[in-house]
């Protein structure tokens, strides 16, 4: 599958070749002036439209949904009558496979009964796996391809068969027995949210199709996704797991690609103001969707590279700004979702490229296929944090899967070492005992210190390593200095030349009420506005190389999501941004926190600015403290 991708530096849809990507800004932010302007553009939408649910939740929201196990679980794709997965020796945990127009009988090679769908979950159970079916019939219905979806929801004769058809999967799910994943329609609200301007109300044939189970329902796109859990429910399939599928382009920036220095919270709101008719809040059916559905890509990134000339590699290191093309932008989109919505994430379709594979056409030799670092995120040297760090951002399945053919596959991968790559490290994971999630409202823990710095071509030239991590530590009444120190901040003598960027803070002043060393520290006010500011100094004269280390108090209750110490270089330095973006899960409130930021060597002197980044999700208006910043 290749998925529509109608805005920015999205792909071709595969049913609408004719038409061109637009323009997108392919490079991260740097500078000063678009971090002003990110900033400025967050507020100005916050005080205009205001959020689309309260962000008070703290740790993850939702419930793992009744059948699946309370763990995270890895699958794949495969083919219905292969048997790879079974006699690799992996206890995999799901097996999908797509359900496209014509599935209902086989493609016309059996009888229009759905005992084709019946065959492929009862094969995938036979071999301990849950069956996850994607149902993707839409975009193969007469009348057009992708581009056409509201015009298919309006045309009464086309739905009454599209529904009657997903009345037949529900019927043999429910007869299965067993837990069933069904993925529903990969892309389609997202088109739909598109192609309605945003408007969930517009007219879709619902009721107008005369199905009876169907009747109470609104003749609105809406209404549309609604049915799919109407039927669920009037056949009784209580044994289905639904899944809404949630592009991350759909609110008309690609938060993964292209608009990465864009605020995320603005982007969540208008895609759940728009599904929340849809499913995801309380509705006439009486049911809501189970969970979210995402994918990460759809094919690997260096065949855009490669063939296409974009650039769809995510920065993997965990230093990574959220305003850059990066793992952590799209885990702290995830995180927004869950806490939006309270519905947990199954990603799929993740691509299977690894850092060894050969840049070709796969045509089944060893180590054929296009490179990517998604496999290696999850499964190499810090895949156990990457794991955790997802998993607190709601993720509790990865399944992975070529979207298209001639991408990279398990079935001939391998690492550096010689070994079936995906096999043999999933393999080691899920033998182990695989990972628990975490609790509703809880976060699990995370490894403390060291980066993973990307695996090959992931990572952002603009990013540099780090040294050490948080330690949370309470190192009051040391003297804040380090081994080799040359320089700092103390605020014992006033703010230094420390100022507020952005509408979320109120301008810094020094203040006793805290102190890592001596007796003030740089207070932080919040003035109740969601996005991210920033407490910055410039002209910092931070030797190349250096090793800043930052003191920072988060009190309880705060409404921060993250906070990222960086040092941003000038002109000269070509505007290189070196932070490190750490997760409010990796910090203790009513202490001080320790990070360091390590410049690169080539680093240029003074920093135009150096300074800490802070990123709440709500109205608060607390107060937070730096303190002891030293090289």
């Amino acid at each position: 599958m290749e998925q529509a991708r109608q805005l920015e530096c999205r792909h071709l849809p595969r049913r609408a070749a004719n038409r061109a990507p637009a323009d997108c800004i392919q490079g991260a932010m740097r500078t000063f002036i678009l971090r002003a302007l990110a900033a400025l553009m967050l507020t100005l939408t916050a005080l205009a439209t205001g959020p689309a649910s309260a962000q008070t939740a703290s740790g993850v929201q939702g419930p793992v949904p009744t059948g699946l196990p309370n763990r995270l679980l890895i699958g794949l794709f495969e083919e219905a009558g292969q048997n790879w997965m079974r006699d690799s020796g992996v206890p995999w945990d799901v097996r999908y496979r797509y359900f496209t127009k014509g599935w209902v009988d086989n493609w016309g090679w059996g009888q229009r009964d759905g005992s084709w769908g019946a065959a492929f979950m009862q094969e995938s159970a036979t071999q301990n796996f849950i069956a996850a079916p994607v149902f993707y019939q839409l975009f193969g219905e007469p009348g057009g391809g992708e581009g056409e979806s509201l015009a298919k929801l309006g045309n009464a004769t086309t739905m009454r068969g599209y529904f009657s058809d997903f009345k037949l999967l529900m019927q043999r799910a429910k007869e299965h027995g067993r837990p069933v994943l069904v993925l529903i329609e990969p892309d389609a609200l997202g088109l739909l949210q598109q192609q309605t301007n945003s408007n969930p109300n517009a007219y879709a044939a619902v009721a107008a199709t005369g199905l009876p189970e169907l009747a109470s329902l609104p003749n609105t796109v809406a209404g549309w996704s609604l049915a799919f859990l109407q039927l669920r429910k009037a056949v009784g399939a209580n044994n289905v797991i639904l899944g809404m599928h949630v592009s991350a382009w759909a609110s008309g920036k690609d938060i993964a690609c292209c608009s990465v220095t864009d605020p995320l919270q603005p982007e969540v709101d208008k895609v759940v103001n728009f599904l929340k008719p849809a499913g995801l809040a309380t509705n006439v059916t009486g049911t809501t969707y189970d969970v979210l559905v995402g994918d990460p890509l759809d094919r690997d990134a260096d065949f855009y590279k490669l063939t296409r000339g974009e650039d769809r590699w995510w920065n993997a290191s965990d230093t990574a700004s959220i305003s850059s093309r990066s793992f952590n932008r799209y885990a702290e989109w995830l995180r927004l979702m869950n806490v939006a919505t309270g519905k947990r994430w199954v990603l799929w379709q993740i691509p299977l490229g690894n850092s060894n594979h050969r840049n070709v056409h796969n045509d089944g030799s060893a180590r054929a296929g296009y490179r990517d670092n998604r496999t290696e995120y999850f499964f190499g040297t810090l895949g156990d944090p990457h794991r955790r760090k997802f998993a607190n951002s709601g993720v509790i399945a990865l399944l992975f899967g070529a979207g298209a053919g001639g991408q990279s596959s398990y079935q001939n991968d391998l690492g550096t070492d010689g070994q079936p790559y995906v096999r043999s490290r999933a393999g080691a994971f899920l033998s182990s005992g695989g990972l628990t999630l975490p609790a509703v409202g809880t976060t699990l823990p995370l490894p403390g210190g060291g980066t993973d710095g990307g695996t090959a071509g992931g990572t952002d030239a603009g990013t540099g390593g780090v040294d050490g991590g948080v330690d949370g530590g309470t190192d009051a009444g040391t003297d804040g200095g380090t081994s080799g120190t040359t320089r700092g901040y103390g605020f014992e003598s006033g703010t230094e030349g420390w100022t507020a960027s952005g509408g979320q803070l109120r301008a810094v002043s020094t203040s006793t009420a805290r102190a890592y060393a001596g007796t003030r520290s740089l207070a932080v006010p919040f003035s109740g506005t969601s996005g991210t500011g920033m407490a910055v100094v410039p002209n910092a004269s931070v030797p190349r190389g250096a090793t800043v280390t930052f003191r920072v108090w988060i009190p309880s209750g705060s409404r921060l999501t993250s906070i990222q110490p960086f040092a941003l270089e000038g002109a000269a330095g070509g505007w290189r941004y070196t932070g490190r973006w750490t997760a409010i899960s990796n910090l203790r409130t009513n202490t001080w926190n320790t990070i360091t930021v390590t410049l690169p060597s080539t680093s240029t002197t003074p920093l135009y600015q150096l300074g800490v980044e802070f990123t709440t999700s709500g109205s608060w208006t607390g107060t937070a403290y730096i303190d002891g910043i030293s090289w």
